[in-house]
């Protein structure tokens, strides 16, 4: 029987290893960290100002760098003229124009704070950036109808434009972009993900994006051109840390539903035994299966009316076998109450447990939430062997991941 110790950290393991998302996705999950937008950043601010660098860069008490600005326009707020100049914080040093954004740093209701008395942060900013600047939609507008005008300036020619789109694009809900489809250029979208050139951090959103387009096209023929090169891309040889591989699977399941799963099965993202026929190098690597993981996870948040979520947990199940993500998707099909892989799970304490702890800890806690009669006899198979070793993996399952 498990111990009263299993049973009391068990319970904590249940409520830690159960939690499913409710809402939406609240960001791309494929793009990586993205930081706030330009249009965030003037919206929040108390003062928005164009200003011009006075002197090099230099630490400032916080050790950020900061530079000393002369004050030209002020685009928004309410500020004190009689200061000219102000230090504001800088990623990169500033050559030249810069826009600036102040917050309030004196008293609480201050109606016209001095420039002195704000926290002041610079980027540095052409005539073209400013102008995108001030016409961006405001972040209270509907986040679909905002995207849209967002979408039309992804890999403009000025760096910083393209970089601010995909941020916003980055930052949106899942439902916004979906609704917001329309919007993409189906054609740049195909070049993008295919393109070695395109910043591996993008090519991931791009690449549901293209998954989406595909979906929603009423152009049969258009559809196919998308998935064709979402399929393309996915093929293509590269080398084992490429990014964008999750967002291209995703892309594959908006497009395809459960056709798209049967794909990626085909093209052996499951396991080597799934397509050994594939010669190198367009054979699956390895980190490809985390990619997988990852696209599942968004499936089964997003795509419920499209896969069958049973499906997409039994595909979770198959990762099982694979050493590089068995632990995480055991952690997943605990949270998807998935207990048709009891024995599965079980197993990885014997075959992955004895030399990674981390396993360890999903197996205990799966077993420890799970309600099958199987799952007791698995716990107690395994204290009568390795107790201190179970009651050490049961307390870290309790522990929030």
């Amino acid at each position: 029987m498990l111990s009263a110790v299993g049973r009391n950290v068990g319970a904590f393991a249940v409520a830690c290893l159960l939690v499913v998302t409710q809402e939406p996705l609240s960001g791309c999950p494929f793009c990586g960290v993205v930081g706030e937008s330009l249009a965030g950043r003037r919206d929040a601010a108390d003062a928005v100002v164009v200003g011009e660098a006075e002197g090099p860069a230099a630490a400032d008490q916080a050790v950020f760098p900061s530079q000393r600005f002369r004050m030209h326009q002020v685009l928004r707020g309410d500020v004190a003229a009689e200061d000219a100049a102000v230090n504001a914080r800088v990623d990169r040093p500033v050559e030249g124009t810069a826009i600036l954004f102040g917050k309030k740093a004196g008293a609480a209701g201050e109606a016209k704070p001095a420039l002195r008395r704000l926290d002041w942060s610079a980027v540095a900013a052409d005539e073209m950036l400013l102008g995108y600047v001030v016409a961006a939609p405001g972040i209270r507008e509907p986040a679909a109808r905002r995207l849209e005008w967002f979408i039309a300036r992804l890999e403009h020619p000025e760096p910083a434009i393209a970089e601010d789109a995909f941020t916003e694009c980055g930052l949106a809900p899942f439902e916004a972009v979906r609704s917001a489809a329309a919007a993409f250029d189906a054609a740049k979208l195909r070049q993008w993900v295919g393109e070695p050139a395109i910043d591996q951090r993008r090519r991931g959103f791009y690449g549901l994006a293209l998954g989406l387009v595909a979906a929603t096209a009423a152009d049969p023929a258009e559809a196919r051109a998308c998935v064709a090169a979402l399929h393309a891309a996915i093929e293509a040889p590269a080398d084992d840390f490429r990014a964008g591989v999750d967002g291209l699977m995703a892309g594959i399941l908006v497009a395809e539903g459960e056709s798209g799963l049967d794909y990626l099965d085909g093209r052996g993202f499951f396991g080597p035994a799934g397509a050994p026929e594939i010669p190198p190098p367009a054979r699956p690597r390895p980190l490809d299966q985390r990619h997988l993981l990852s696209a599942l996870r968004f499936a089964w948040e997003s795509l419920g009316e499209t896969i069958p979520r049973h499906r997409i947990a039994a595909a979770t199940a198959r990762l099982l076998a694979s050493p590089i993500v068995a632990s995480d998707a055991a952690v997943d099909l605990a949270r998807y109450r998935y207990w048709d892989a009891v024995d599965r799970v079980a197993g990885l304490w014997d075959t992955l447990g004895g030399d990674d702890p981390a396993v360890r800890r999903s197996v205990a806690g799966f077993l420890a939430a799970c309600p099958l009669p199987a799952a007791r006899r698995h716990l107690d198979r395994i204290r009568a062997a390795q107790p201190d070793l179970l009651d050490r993996a049961l307390r870290s399952a309790a522990l929030p991941r």
